[in-house]
């Protein structure tokens, strides 16, 4: 199993979503989250005055899937939430050693 780990742009949220349900993901976390990366940050214009704020707003998705569709499902990420532009973000591929469904105590692959 896969942990696959996107931190995209917010509003690109709703074309990843429909794109991992399309390749039958059945379940995703996802978590508002601040943070920067070579952008270092943004200037943004409040009341007529300029404010320089050091973390962009973005957002984390989390998909632990099969390794067999892992491939897959950066490839749906990446092409969902791409603009081509300057902070669309990153994706990082962990193992998993175990997963448990809470309710039923199924394990790994069927707990997914």
């Amino acid at each position: 199993m896969k942990l696959v780990i996107a931190v995209i742009k917010p509003f690109k949220l709703d074309e990843v979503r429909e794109a991992l349900t399309t390749l039958g993901v059945a379940g995703m976390t996802v978590t508002e989250v601040k943070g920067f990366g070579r952008q270092k940050g943004q200037t943004e214009i409040y009341r007529g005055a300029e404010y320089s704020t050091n973390m962009v707003p973005k957002i984390k998705v989390e998909v632990v899937c099969a390794a067999s569709i892992a491939d897959r499902v950066v490839e749906a990420i990446q092409q969902s939430a791409n603009t081509g532009a300057i902070g669309d973000g990153k994706i990082f591929v962990l193992d998993v050693g175990q997963a448990v469904r809470i309710r039923t105590g199924e394990t790994d692959d069927s707990a997914l």
